[in-house]
Parts: C-alpha cells; sequence; structure tokens
C-alpha cells in the first residue's frame, strides 16, 4: 500500500517558476528528442556504410553516436532536474523532432551529407532555446545548450569537410 505522504509531488523552488520551467523543459524535449533521432542515424550509418572510406566513416561515426548517447543522459537529466518527465519513446520523439528519419541505406558521402545536416538541425533547436533560457536567468540550461551547441558546431564542419573537394 502506497504511503499517502509519497503521493503528493514535492514543491520545486530553484528560483525558475513553473511556466519557466515548462517552457525550457519543452524546449529540451524537442532538442533530446533531435539529439536522439541523430544518435540512431548516426549508429545506423556506422553500421551500414560501406565503399573506400569504409574505416574512416565507420570510426568516426562510432566516436560521434558513443558521444551523441552520453549528451542524451545529460538532456534528460536536465529535463527531471526541472521537474518533468523527459520523453523516451520513438512515438514522443517522432512528434518532437525537426531531423526526418532516412529511408534506405544511402552511399557513404550521402550519409554524411545527411549527418551534416542532422547535426545543424540539431544546433538550430538548441540554439531556439536560449532566449528563454536566458530570461529565465537559467544557468545549468545554458551551460548544458552551449557544450551542445559546440559539438554539433565542430561535427558539422569536420563532416562538412569530407564533402569538399
Amino acid at each position: 500500500m502506497a504511503n499517502k505522504k509519497h503521493d503528493k509531488a514535492v514543491k520545486i523552488d530553484i528560483g525558475l517558476s513553473e511556466t519557466e520551467r515548462a517552457q525550457i523543459a519543452e524546449g529540451l524535449s524537442g532538442l533530446l528528442a533531435d539529439s536522439y533521432t541523430l544518435y540512431l542515424m548516426t549508429h545506423n550509418f556506422h553500421w551500414n556504410v560501406k565503399g573506400p572510406m569504409f574505416n574512416t566513416l565507420h570510426l568516426m561515426f562510432m566516436g560521434q553516436y558513443t558521444e551523441q548517447w552520453t549528451a542524451l543522459d545529460l538532456i534528460a537529466e536536465r529535463i527531471r532536474a526541472l521537474g518533468y518527465p523527459a520523453p523516451g519513446t520513438y512515438q514522443e520523439f517522432s512528434k518532437l523532432a525537426t531531423i526526418k528519419e532516412i529511408d534506405g541505406v544511402p552511399k557513404a558521402l550521402e550519409m554524411v551529407a545527411h549527418l551534416v545536416a542532422a547535426q545543424e538541425a540539431t544546433a538550430r533547436t538548441a540554439r531556439r532555446l536560449f532566449s528563454v533560457v536566458n530570461d529565465a536567468n537559467d544557468q545549468p540550461t545554458a551551460d548544458l545548450l552551449t557544450q551542445r551547441l559546440d559539438i554539433h558546431e565542430k561535427t558539422a564542419w569536420m563532416l562538412r569537410s569530407l564533402l569538399e573537394e
């Protein structure tokens, strides 16, 4: 039998209003959805890449999806720290993500181009949340967003460089 005392939500008083926390959690949920979609795409491409650049791309994609996996936990835990449930199903992610899944198995350089677009989309999602976070004076989320932007922009640049002649 559940203890009545534990059935109630404990009030959160971290210096952010309920409205601010809700807006930030909603934005972070979109970032989590894009990040998870990017993770899946990168891992899929790691498994399925072939051709003359196989070893280079296979290893590069592994580094990227490994980093992305860690980021998923950081984003989800920030949502939880704000007092909201983190989305965690394919159905929720597909509704929230701006990145669309890729059908079939593209050629190696097409994979790279898809990943550039997905990295940039994830960066845009993170960047859109900054105004809300800054207005709320939410430094932990701002720090998380800054770190994610740095990684997504750098990764997009590195991938983009593979597409240049």
